[in-house]
């Protein structure tokens, strides 16, 4: 049995199972080169923002963070902001910003959730509706059998399946993500938290070069 006739086998429920797929598929895509496109940029913005901390050329590594990914400028504005002199400030601030950063990342991840959850229901339904064609048509038919209910047994099973189907795909990317995402967001943590750590011991030799 070709794909389309499966799908048409599967009756109308097989719609919006297919609107999930898509769904699913343009997240997974979308999220996929959003990993590694922000992987990149961060660990390169980081290594830059690091020489030019070095060289106290913060003007330049504001105007560089500035121009960074969309998702980074906040984290990387506030290690640089006028804040660090207090630094318990500093620290709220630079977090305040990070929880920012990675609601951001989790963006479209609730598609896949609730797909997920709500995928087998769906199926489910297209069930209910499978079984009610069958004794529809042995009222209709006023005998029973096999012959009879075939093909609303058959629409309800594709259903069912179908659903199922999506459901796990659904479910595997959801994980997937999350797990990636929770590595992104320490990587991210600790990548600030270096820098933070060179900043501080920037001011500590400053300053212990003009108690001199």
């Amino acid at each position: 049995m070709s794909f389309i006739n499966l799908f048409k086998e599967g009756g109308f429920i097989m719609y919006p199972l297919l609107v999930f797929s898509i769904v699913i598929w343009g997240v997974a895509i979308e999220k996929l080169i959003f990993l590694r496109k922000i992987r990149i940029q961060f660990f390169s913005l980081k290594n830059k923002c690091s020489e030019l901390i070095l060289q106290s050329k913060w003007h330049e590594a504001r105007g560089l963070c500035h121009h960074g990914h969309p998702h980074l400028v906040g984290p990387f504005m506030a290690i640089l902001s006028e804040d660090s002199a207090d630094k318990e400030k500093w620290e709220l601030n630079i977090g305040r910003r990070l929880k920012e950063t990675q609601a951001l990342n989790r963006r479209f991840i609730w598609l896949l959730g609730t797909i997920g959850s709500s995928a087998p229901f769906v199926g489910l339904f297209g069930t209910v509706v499978g079984i009610i064609k069958s004794f529809d048509s042995i009222a209709e038919s006023g005998k029973s059998g096999f012959t009879v209910v075939a093909a609303g047994l058959s629409e309800a099973l594709i259903a069912t399946a179908a659903g199922i189907i999506v459901a796990v795909i659904a479910i595997l990317f959801y994980n997937y993500f999350q797990t990636a995402l929770n590595a992104l967001d320490l990587r991210i943590r600790n990548g600030l938290e270096d820098l933070m750590d060179q900043i501080d011991s920037n001011k500590k030799v400053k300053e212990t070069g003009l108690g001199n």
